[in-house]
Order: structure tokens, then C-alpha cells, then sequence
């Protein structure tokens, strides 16, 4: 049998530190990846809520959502590891999707290892 816990404050041991829960559940991150786009076929090294990832050429990922978020208006942080690559998202955000493009110094789409994407915002 399944078991439920209803609070409205989290505090820690001592009694100290109390955060409403309401802001933890809307302050954490409703998807997560980070993906190799540098392998022949694209792919998450690790991820949550992230179903799947399609290559649409040259530094071109899109990202389906396991659960949508409730508009395309939700933030979406990206960041990668080399340090003389930019990642932007394009303008293909939908609430199921988001799409990434990596880019290098001349502002090329480029395929690369290590791209790290976030997604805020509510749950559909």
C-alpha cells in the first residue's frame, strides 16, 4: 500500500531553516539532460524527463519531453563543456520540445560532447 506525506514547511533537524514546499516543487528543475551530440548518433549520457533526442543535422538537437510542460514559455539553461562553443536554443521550443544548437567561434552549428540542458517551469 502506497503511503503519503501532506506538509506545507520543510525544516531541517534542528527545527531551523523552513522552506514551503510549494517552492521546492516549483523551484526544481522538471527536466533535465546532458547529451552527446558528437557520436554518430546522438544520444543522453544521463536524463530525466527527456524521452528522446533527434538529430536534425549539423548541431541540431530536438529534445521530446517524457511529460510536457504546460506552455513553450518555460526556461531552458543550456551550457557545454568546451569553452570555445556557445549553445543557444532555437526558436523551436513547443511545450514537448526544445531545440539545441551548439555553435562555434564563426557562429556555425557544430556537433558536440557534453551539452547540458534544463527545463523550469509547470508541468502540463
Amino acid at each position: 500500500m502506497a503511503s503519503e506525506l501532506r506538509v506545507n514547511t520543510l525544516k531541517d533537524a534542528s527545527g531551523n531553516n523552513s522552506i514551503a514546499t510549494s517552492f521546492v516543487a516549483n523551484g526544481s528543475a522538471k527536466a533535465w539532460c546532458v547529451l552527446d551530440g558528437a557520436a554518430s548518433t546522438p544520444a543522453f549520457d544521463d536524463s530525466f524527463n527527456c524521452a528522446s533526442v533527434a538529430d536534425g543535422g549539423t548541431g541540431d538537437y530536438v529534445i521530446t519531453y517524457t511529460s510536457n510542460m504546460a506552455s513553450a514559455s518555460h526556461s531552458t539553461p543550456m551550457g557545454i563543456l568546451d569553452t570555445a562553443v556557445t549553445v543557444r536554443c532555437n526558436e523551436g521550443r513547443t511545450s514537448s520540445t526544445v531545440q539545441i544548437q551548439p555553435l562555434n567561434t564563426s557562429n556555425a552549428a557544430v556537433d558536440e560532447d557534453g551539452i547540458s540542458m534544463t527545463a523550469h517551469g509547470d508541468l502540463a
